[in-house]
């Protein structure tokens, strides 16, 4: 298996000496005041071109020029016809397509199913830009411009429909996404190392058909397809029956576990059957980490889809060189003075490393950039400071965030490589922090005060959502923080305050949230400094039962948390979560028919009253809340004393005002934490 070879170890295509574009060219008449006569790639993607690192596009777009490529872009094309697909010509190696840095369906629809209003990552967050399902339509449009042309699938919609799916937009079980697009391959996780290595093979003449040793690739192949003849059937084959439709196939007498592929079951069986899609979903995770993964293949029709062991994580100088490529660091110019929210959020803000180790089965994070944390170098972090300063136009000294996926898992690792390669567990800190796990916040703290120290830095802020749980265990840490780097808020994510709920999530328990908010209480008071804390909570998340909510809602009111916009559970392709959604079923353990059931929020009213009890001060949630707090039982907590949560009395539809109704659900003044609670929640975990 290849992809151990250095970003760094190739020699440059020969096209390098047409120099470094200032950005890449989006137009032929680009491609002319460079030279170019043609692209070796074209790259097709759904979000606007911002030439910054945070944009998929351009990071692998930079990536490939340092390799001496030509790479022009095509960005948000008109996809109601193949013609806009020819607006660069035919590459002259392959299309490279992804639907950009959200999943397509996640950023037009809202968990509720209806379109969202904008797009953060188009000119004037205008909405209808992209496609639903953006990688099969941009790779059937390819296809149709240049039907001899290879065409590569990505980013994060590709990784997380790489097998057979539940799409909650449509309610049913989809192919994998390399069935439907009919893309010749695909490439999940970050796949750096993969994309270059298979560029340069390509352009040495392979045909794509034939590359199939990639780690971190997904190809189709005719049913019963043997990789090589280390893996060719002998009579000594074994096929054991592990569980409810896995086949672990060894093709040879004490094959080691690298030559062994696990045979999910077939796309047919896992859409009709809701608890073989949980066995799926169970050994697929169970499958994830780069130092054991074995292979996998799942029948589709008459034909095999084989994924490729997950990508090698990149080193710190890989890490370097892929952020210190030389980003315009701006949106491409034909924009003209366009606003692109996704652009302002993250203009002024670096990303430190990448992964997760915390493994919630509602995120996506870990599905796609793996759970092995990467993480650049000080000097490298240090220098985008100053390269922010210095030409990023608009700033004013103040870095919005150093972070990533987890603001404090910088340079976090197994203390043992041995360890770490066997390791199978979902999570490093669930149910509880793992022993061989270094917590250390050291190089994390250093780098703050580094970074602060930079001449023209006003202020350095922390805005990556926090692991609490890992920050109590450095009081050090804790002080830093909350001293240097706390702008008035800071956002951490219990999610829930029930144990139901939380061990379907793995998540900690509140009594990490309850040390760690002593501790950042005691550090903004003797800092001299009025900071508060907003807890982010998920509404309707599977496990999660009204009377869940209704603690949850009672504890909101005794902390004084009044929340403006809250999270219901959205089921994104591939996660744990969402198997648990659809199949009732929880992949956190062994799964069968009589394996334990899970708690599941589907009709669109219980979402709602899920929802309600978040925002139990809203007077238009108070008679929802009254019928169900009726039907519960819980007839004493309707009245306008202090320990009621809803008033017994509806204010005037026509005349309320936030203030008076505010007023009403409370029966006193609301405490100074309580102005954390109104600040507005907005997030999606799939990018």
């Amino acid at each position: 298996m290849h992809n151990s070879k250095s970003l760094t170890a190739y020699r440059p295509y020969w096209a390098k000496r047409f120099g470094v574009a200032p950005f890449l060219p989006m137009s032929r008449a680009e491609m002319e005041m460079l030279g170019w006569d043609e692209c070796d790639i074209i790259l097709v993607t759904g979000d606007a071109y911002i030439d910054h690192p945070s944009f998929g596009m351009a990071l692998v777009g930079r990536l490939l020029e340092a390799q001496g490529f030509r790479v022009g872009i095509i960005a948000q094309p008109d996809w109601t016809s193949a013609e806009d697909f020819r607006r660069l010509g035919k590459p002259a190696l392959y299309f490279g397509i992804t639907a950009g840095n959200m999943d397509s369906m996640v950023n037009r629809y809202t968990a509720d199913r209806k379109i969202r209003s904008d797009d953060a990552y188009t000119p004037h967050a205008a909405p209808d830009q992209r496609p639903d399902h953006a990688v099969t339509v941009y790779a059937q449009r390819a296809r149709e411009a240049f039907k001899d042309v290879p065409i590569v699938i990505g980013g994060i919609e590709a990784s997380l429909r790489r097998i057979a799916h539940y799409d909650y937009w449509s309610d049913t079980v989809r192919r994998s996404v390399l069935v439907d697009s009919k893309a010749d391959i695909l490439l999940f996780g970050n796949a750096e190392r993969a994309l270059v290595e298979l560029t340069h093979r390509l352009a040495k003449g392979e045909k794509i058909a034939d590359l199939k040793d990639l780690r971190g690739t997904a190809f189709m192949v005719p049913a019963g397809w043997k990789p090589d003849d280390a893996w060719g059937e002998t009579d000594e084959t074994v096929a054991t029956k592990v569980g409810a439709g896995e086949t672990a196939i060894k093709f040879m007498p004490r094959t080691p576990r690298a030559q062994t592929v696990i045979r999910l079951p077939a796309f047919e069986a896992v859409k009709a059957d809701p608890v073989l899609y949980a066995h799926t979903s169970r050994i697929f995770h169970l499958e994830s980490n780069p130092g054991n993964a074995r292979a996998l293949v799942q029948r589709h029709g008459t034909r095999d889809l084989w994924l490729n062991p997950p990508p090698i994580p990149l080193s710190t100088d890989e890490m370097d060189h892929v952020f210190g490529l030389p980003y315009a660091r701006a949106p491409h110019p034909s924009y003209g003075n366009a606003k692109i929210p996704a652009w302002e959020m993250i203009r002024f803000s670096i990303n430190i490393m990448r992964g997760c180790f915390g493994g919630c089965t509602f995120c996506s994070i870990t599905e796609h950039e793996g759970r092995i944390i990467q993480s650049r170098s000080e000097a490298s972090i240090l220098q985008e400071i100053e390269d922010i300063r210095d030409k990023t136009p608009g700033f004013t000294g103040v870095i919005s965030d150093l972070g990533g996926p987890t603001s404090n898992m910088y340079r976090m690792a197994c203390k043992d490589s041995k360890i770490e390669s066997a390791c199978r567990r979902l999570s490093c800190v669930y149910p509880d922090i793992c022993p061989n796990m270094d917590t250390d916040h050291a190089p994390l703290i250093a780098l703050y005060r580094k970074a602060r120290q930079i001449p023209g830095i006003k202020k350095v802020l922390i805005s990556s959502g926090l692991r609490y749980d890992l920050a109590v265990r450095s009081p050090e840490y804790v002080k830093e923080l909350v001293t240097h780097h706390v702008g008035g808020y800071l956002k951490i994510a219990p999610e829930h305050t029930e144990t139901g709920p939380l061990s379907k999530m793995m998540k900690p328990g509140m009594g990490s949230y309850d040390k760690f908010k002593r501790m950042f209480e005691a550090a903004s008071q003797a800092a001299g400094k009025e900071q508060y804390l907003i807890p982010y909570f998920i509404a309707a998340h599977p496990g999660t039962t009204d009377t869940d909510m209704l603690e949850l809602a009672l504890w909101l009111k005794r902390n004084g948390f009044r929340l403006d916009q809250v999270q219901t559970f959205l089921p994104t392709p591939l996660a744990i979560a969402t198997g648990m959604w659809h199949t009732g079923k929880n992949p956190l353990k062994r799964v069968s028919a009589t394996s334990e059931d899970v708690a599941v929020v589907r009709g669109g009213r219980q979402r709602k009253l899920q929802k309600a009890f978040l925002r139990y001060h809203d007077p238009r949630n108070w008679p929802l809340l009254r019928e169900a707090l009726k039907t519960m039982g819980r007839s004493d907590l309707i009245g306008n004393g202090k320990k009621h949560l809803v008033p017994a009395w509806q204010p005037d539809a026509t005349t309320p005002t936030r203030k008076s109704a505010l007023a009403a659900s409370s029966g006193s003044r609301q405490q100074k934490s309580a102005l954390a609670g109104r600040q507005p929640v907005k997030r999606d975990r799939s990018n």
